[in-house]
């Protein structure tokens, strides 16, 4: 098998495509978790503790004298340690509205799976008359 057919086989399997929808949907999901917790969360979170903003959180490493990260930045070295903290916070709402989703999902998935079996289906007649016959000639 050539390299090129091997490749083809590989890429038009069903496993690869439906993980290339998930990594743009996973992209696109982590943009809309990004903003809401840039735009509404943090927000609120500033507000309730009297305009705190963890992203002009630094410690300035060669000896700036800035108020703002950005223009620490520009005068020298800087560990943004507030930065890491937004980030963390935005993977911990996404990994809490990611395990929403899964949880719904799965619930989802078990209501039409119960439903089916808890009820058998009737026996059809003829089986039943035949059952009968078969009962009856037994005696």
């Amino acid at each position: 098998m050539s390299f090129m057919s091997e490749f083809k086989e590989f890429a038009v399997k069903g496993n690869v495509i439906d993980l290339a929808v998930g990594v743009i949907i996973g992209g696109a999901f982590g943009k809309i978790v990004d903003s809401l917790v840039s735009d509404v969360i943090m927000p609120v979170i500033s507000k309730i503790f009297g305009g705190l903003d963890f992203s002009n959180y630094f410690i300035p490493l060669a000896g700036q004298t800035a108020s703002t990260l950005a223009d620490a930045r520009k005068e020298g070295a800087v560990l943004a340690y507030g930065s890491f903290i937004t980030v963390s916070l935005n993977f911990m709402i996404l990994a809490f509205v990611i395990f929403l989703m899964i949880k719904q999902i799965n619930r989802l998935k078990r209501e039409p799976a119960a439903a089916a079996t808890a009820a058998p289906p009737a026996t059809p007649e003829d089986i039943q008359l035949l059952r009968e016959i078969r009962d009856s000639l037994k005696r």
